[in-house]
């Protein structure tokens, strides 16, 4: 049985020359977190499987900052990094990787592109292309969707790019099953819904997402204690969990979490 990993993700604003970490609510109300590399260190020090950054500006004149990010973060963290953000081509790929990345994630630029999956995947395997899936419910308009029967009624969930800001009209789950068959290697799933709410995450969606790929789901938004790790685990097939305020603000740390899941029948690394 593969161990469930434990993902605190960094989102950065790279506007200054160092980068800050910050954290919002619904991709909104942002708030200061901290410097990125020392937060990275930290969560390796206390048992991150993994972790992820997030370029929150995402503009080609700061591509810069992010991998100076990256290279001082390499020289003392050793999990896998992933790093998504404007990143609209194999090119821009190529250079997150030379800065010590291990994988990338696509949001925006691969609905726009879906061949960047493939491209990303054939050149740097599977396992270093991750897309990811900042998904919305939505009650309406449900004929030729697939849609999910939730406590709130039948619903379809719709990808948005940009950070949030655009809407595309696609399904989630059928776009999460494409992306599968075009060689991602991990579906990093955002609940719009739930992002920064610490009210746990959607279940539904999660669940939904997860058994209809054969790759790994990492659920993201909604994370507000253990015990929402424990739930997303046991009712999902979820392979990762993902959070950043509780760990950002010192509410629980990664090991604590750790123990928790453990003691509650969760496989973990500790």
């Amino acid at each position: 049985m593969l161990a469930k990993r434990i993902i605190p993700c960094l989102d950065c604003d790279l506007g200054t020359p160092e980068g800050r970490v910050v954290k919002g609510k619904e991709f909104k109300q942002i708030k200061y977190a901290g410097i990125p590399w020392e937060l990275a260190e930290k969560y390796y020090n206390d048992g991150a499987d993994e972790i992820v950054f997030l370029d929150i500006t995402a503009s080609s004149d700061r591509r810069e900052t992010m991998t100076d990010v990256i290279k001082k973060t390499a020289q003392s963290v050793f999990v896998p990094l992933t790093v998504g953000g404007g990143i609209s081509s194999l090119s821009d790929a190529r250079k997150v990787f030379t800065s010590g990345a291990d994988k990338v994630s696509i949001n925006t630029s691969a609905l726009k592109n879906p061949a960047l999956i493939n491209e990303i995947s054939e050149d740097y395997g599977r396992q270093a292309c991750v897309v990811a899936i900042d998904a919305k419910r939505r009650y309406d308009h449900l004929d030729g969707r697939i849609t999910v029967k939730t406590s709130l009624g039948e619903c379809w969930f719709e990808c948005s790019t940009h950070g949030g800001r655009q809407f595309t009209g696609m399904d989630a789950i059928e776009w999460a099953k494409e992306a599968d068959e075009r060689g991602a290697g991990d579906i990093l799933l955002t609940s719009m819904d739930r992002d920064g709410t610490k009210d746990g995450f959607d279940i539904e969606l999660t669940k939904a997402v997860a058994e209809s790929v054969r790759i790994p789901v990492i659920a993201s938004g909604g994370v507000g204690k253990p015990e929402h790790m424990r739930e997303v685990f046991q009712k999902t097939k979820a392979q990762a969990a993902l959070a950043a305020s509780i760990f950002h603000y010192n509410e629980y740390s990664i090991m604590d979490v750790k123990k928790y899941l453990k003691k509650n029948g969760v496989h973990v690394r500790i």
